[in-house]
């Protein structure tokens, strides 16, 4: 390791090759584990490959983290290495950063920066490990992989001109961000299906990331040549200089084919935070026009009818203004002063009667749709500034569906959210206001008409209406499409906390296709896989149809830039005002396909989910064929072209906030995944409470989301089994939600959503803190009146199966079809041999009517209590089961209906299986005191008297018990 260089300044005591720092990381590192591995494997190979519900032979290789952390003296030899890892760790960072840094460039400290967090991080996850502390281990080792993509990326970057360095990192970066994909999917597999082997295979993947990540680093190598330590730069790398063989040109071309040229303009961190303002700026958009649907819905709620406030759903046609030249002009030269007013809906949080928020954000919403088609108008002059526009804008749909995800599927800044609900209103428009002063910083490029038409307006606002509707409708929830394709247990298909990612990735493709790709969007070839693409969503369920909706997905944001660039182009009072006059109509047309009992003229679309698909596309091929028809002209083609690769040193940074906004994703994906480790409140006794709730849309009476205050109500009840009803909130007008997903995850819950929002009803869904062995959702018989959903799930209650069944009658207008349902019902529920209960919604008095089919030897179940004659909606009724308590607890503020529970125990034996079957009237009559039951079969005391935030046993003023 003697120095190749004479010592001129004396005083060299040793030298070597920088080189030698990369190897004995390397060394090092890989010494690590595979050290820990082949100790582990020869003293204590059975216990590293058992898992949580497999071993040997069926699990057969360990993971990485049960090989280093849970066994001695592997794990001991395997921090030994570690802790050696860390001296040349640390000089790797610090030469690579001696390597890249030039005067005025900021990313090469961002990048030292990283490596240096990376390391810290590494040393977390390696020295704590999941033995120690779950928590902080997985937290570390999360960190670390987030901070490995802007390493891995800077790396590239920054890679000197070195033809085989550059294609090292390629290659090795590629395998290692590859194998996460792989990695998650058989994770799942053991994880949620408990899959026998699929431990071992996520191993093997697992310790290709290590290898692929250790070997990234070991590319180093090949740089540091030109190090010699002291630390000298023997070869004036740093100071820019080539000593290759190969031109530095050729090796920065091939530099920039390795990076797919997204750093050849270098980075800027002002022009990082101008995009990142951009896009945030498009986030609030999304959260504006999401958020009107929610508070526009709370009244036809209560008015039970059109209340007249759907009016404000209108907002959107703001921009049919600037068909007024000196209004166009106006705004066009004051769209900053636009942009800030409309932030107003986010501060409508801070109103508290429901009219006055409504109001206010209608107003924000219209000043904002207006502000964005004239900076849209005003920026299409400029072909490179015009598509950085919408890029944010469409960027802003993904950062809103990613947010909405980490929240449950609210948005953290809706009126509906404050900080009793998790919502960040306050927070949100601090950043808002960033962003808008920052978006409003370039001046309008132009005020006048647009020196170049062409095109169809017409058909220009026809393709925007579809668009806006595809991209709202169907991707402004990442759990909306999943839910479409929905068919309930055993899991056949996706699921919303495990698969979301899907969505957001291929959001995400279709973006960066337009971007580097758009001849191939703008083609009847595109359009035709989008068409079948949305086909498969709208006829197929499971895996199927969701493949459909992920290339559906992808085309709806690939061709949303060139559509949106098209109508800019135009008029914009006809192209924007009219696109989105079209854009609301198709809006109401999917509403009125569920709400056609409630609206003029509704039967004419009822149910027809399809037709509404159909329009959807075929708007979207009206502007597919304007952009076509003016894309014919070669000449046109190539004078767009040049304008439009004129100036493209923004996409490098649109590039990166898509890809910061999937590591977000990904690491609330990570805190959401589902642990299935879910145990009754009492299972001393074998008993479970089983509620039913008419939950009203998640809305509580003044207008709040009201998940969390449904949760605690659940929780404190000590609820095992609850029926929610009225739980169908993936609709543009009720903001793409999914209460259960909250409640389930936070209750720890097993949850069936019922039948999908294509199935057109009002929502069933079940909530269990016992396996769902299967599930079958049913529509039931509606000839006149609102389609009536059921569900018929069969839980593993102690190891015995018994059967539940959730279900929500028609409204009480239509008797006959309400003397169908019980009917169907009562067959349904006499068909299972197994014990069974019926969370209920039956619109009927009770011992009259349609009660007596649902209460009949048809059905062979039992009311929990016939002498309850207060009750009109909600029911519980039984079979085989012991009934131990019944109780109705006030709603609160929370929404229109009580809850309502019961307790009941599972037989156990065949005396007792016997007795609960074969019970007479009086047996299961007779009532005894609470004194006489059990601690564990009692009700909370807590809301007894006064109860407890508005909630408390009433009508009977306490629970009832009954004779065990």
């Amino acid at each position: 390791m003697s120095s190749r260089y004479k010592d001129k300044d004396g005083g060299v005591v040793l030298a070597f090759g920088g080189q030698w720092v990369s190897w004995l990381h390397t060394g090092a590192a890989y010494g690590a584990f595979l050290t820990a591995l082949i100790v582990g494997c020869a003293l204590h190979y059975r216990k590293i490959v058992q898992n949580e519900w497999y071993g040997y032979p069926d699990e057969w290789f360990p993971s990485v983290s049960a090989t280093i952390g849970d066994r001695y003296p592997e794990r001991s030899l395997f921090m030994l290495f570690i802790a050696i890892t860390s001296g040349p760790r640390f000089a790797l960072v610090g030469l690579f950063y001696l390597l890249t840094k030039r005067p005025g460039h900021v990313l090469p400290k961002v990048v030292a920066l990283s490596g240096l967090v990376r390391t810290l991080t590494c040393g977390g996850w390696t020295y704590i490990t999941s033995t120690d502390d779950h928590g902080w281990h997985d937290i570390l080792m999360i960190s670390y992989l987030v901070i490995t993509i802007p390493w891995t990326v800077g790396c590239l970057a920054l890679s000197p001109p070195n033809a085989k360095a550059i294609k090292y990192r390629k290659y090795l970066a590629g395998c290692f961000f590859g194998t996460l994909i792989p990695l998650v999917y058989f994770f799942i597999q053991h994880k949620v299906y408990r899959v026998a082997g699929a431990y071992t295979i996520y191993a093997f993947f697992e310790w290709a990331l290590i290898l692929f990540d250790v070997g990234f680093d070991a590319v180093t190598a090949l740089d540091f040549s030109t190090f010699e330590v002291v630390i000298k730069d023997v070869k004036g790398a740093t100071k820019g200089a080539n000593n290759s063989s190969v031109s530095t040109a050729v090796l920065e071309k091939e530099k920039e084919r390795a990076t797919g040229g997204v750093f050849a303009a270098g980075f800027h961190l002002r022009d990082a935070l101008d995009i990142a303002a951009d896009v945030y700026h498009g986030f609030v958009f999304w959260s504006i026009l999401t958020s009107l649907g929610v508070v526009v819905w709370y009244f036809p709620l209560w008015h039970m009818g059109i209340s007249g406030y759907e009016v404000l759903i209108m907002s959107t046609v703001s921009p049919l203004l600037l068909g007024i030249k000196s209004v166009r002009t106006f705004v066009i030269r004051n769209q900053g002063m636009a942009h800030v007013l409309s932030l107003a809906g986010l501060l409508a949080y801070q109103v508290k009667a429901p009219e006055a928020r409504l109001f206010i954000v209608g107003f924000g919403l219209s000043v904002q749709c207006l502000a964005w088609a004239a900076t849209f108008y005003s920026d299409s002059v400029q072909p490179a500034r015009l598509e950085a526009r919408i890029l944010a804008w469409a960027a802003g749909l993904i950062m809103s569906s990613v947010a909405k995800f980490a929240w449950y599927t609210n948005n953290p800044i809706w009126p509906v959210m404050h900080a009793e609900n998790g919502g960040w209103n306050g927070t949100g428009f601090i950043f808002a206001l960033w962003a808008v002063l920052t978006f409003n910083r370039k001046a309008p490029l132009q005020t006048g008409d647009s020196g170049e038409k062409g095109g169809s307006p017409l058909l220009a606002s026809i393709g925007l209406g579809g668009l806006f509707f595809g991209l709202h409708s169907l991707l402004s929830d990442t759990s909306t499409m999943i839910l479409w394709v929905w068919d309930g247990y055993p899991i056949r298909g996706p699921v919303s906390n495990v698969h979301g990612w899907y969505t957001i990735a291929a959001m995400t493709g279709g973006l960066i296709c337009t971007i580097y790709r758009p001849a191939a969007v703008t083609t009847w070839t595109a359009y035709g896989v989008g068409c079948i693409a949305a086909a498969l969503l709208t006829v197929y369920e499971r895996w199927t149809g969701y493949y459909g909706a992920l290339a559906l997905a992808a085309y709806l944001m690939a061709i949303s830039v060139p559509i949106i660039a098209n109508a800019a182009k135009q008029r914009p009072g006809l192209t924007f005002g009219l696109g989105f006059l079209i854009y609301n109509f198709i809006v109401l047309f999917h509403v009125w396909v569920v709400a056609y009992a409630f609206v003029p003229g509704g039967h004419l679309v009822r149910e027809r989910t399809d037709w509404v698909m159909l329009t959807m596309m075929l708007c979207i091929g009206a502007g597919v064929f304007d952009l076509i028809s003016q894309n014919a002209g070669a000449a046109h083609n190539k004078t767009n072209n040049r304008r439009r690769t004129a100036s493209t040193g923004y996409r490098k940074y649109h590039v990166g906030v898509l890809a910061a906004l999937n590591v977000f994703f990904l690491c609330a994906n990570f805190l959401r995944f589902p642990t299935n480790d879910y145990k009754p409140y009492h299972p001393e006794t074998r008993s479970f409470t089983a509620g039913i709730w008419t939950i009203h849309f998640s809305l509580d009476n003044d207008m709040w989301s009201s998940e969390h205050r449904m949760r605690d109500l659940i929780k404190e009840m000590e609820v095992d089994v609850i029926g929610l009803l009225e739980s169908d909130l993936q609709r543009i007008i009720m903001g793409n939600r999914d209460t259960t997903q909250f409640l389930a995850e936070d209750l720890g819950m097993y949850v069936d959503y019922g039948p999908g929002p294509n199935k057109h009803t009002w929502g069933a869904a079940l909530l269990s803190k016992f396996p769902i062995v299967n599930s079958t959702h049913h529509l039931l018989p509606s000839p006149v009146g609102e389609l009536a959903p059921a569900i018929h799930a069969t839980l593993d209650m102690y190891g015995t199966f018994v059967d539940v069944f959730v279900f929500h009658s028609g409204q009480e207008e239509d008797p006959e079809d309400r003397r169908l349902q019980s009917e169907y019902m009562a067959k349904l529920m006499g068909s299972s041999p197994r014990p069974s209960f019926l969370l209920s919604y039956l619109v009927t008095k009770p011992l009259k009517g349609n009660y007596n089919n649902f209460v009949s030897d048809v059905s062979g179940m039992h009311d929990v209590d016939p002498t309850d004659w207060d009750r009109w909606c909600e029911y519980i009724l039984f079979k085989g089961l012991r009934r131990t308590g019944y109780a109705r607890v006030s709603r609160g503020s929370i929404t229109d209906t009580e809850l309502q529970v019961a307790k009941f125990v599972v037989p156990e034996g065949p005396e007792e299986v016997a007795a609960a079957w074969n019970a007479s009237p009086e047996q299961r009559g007779k009532r005894v005191l609470e004194k006489e039951v059990p601690e564990g079969l009692r009700f909370p005391a807590m809301f007894k008297g006064e109860g407890r935030r508005d909630h408390r046993y009433h009508v009977f003023d306490e629970p009832r018990y009954y004779n065990l």
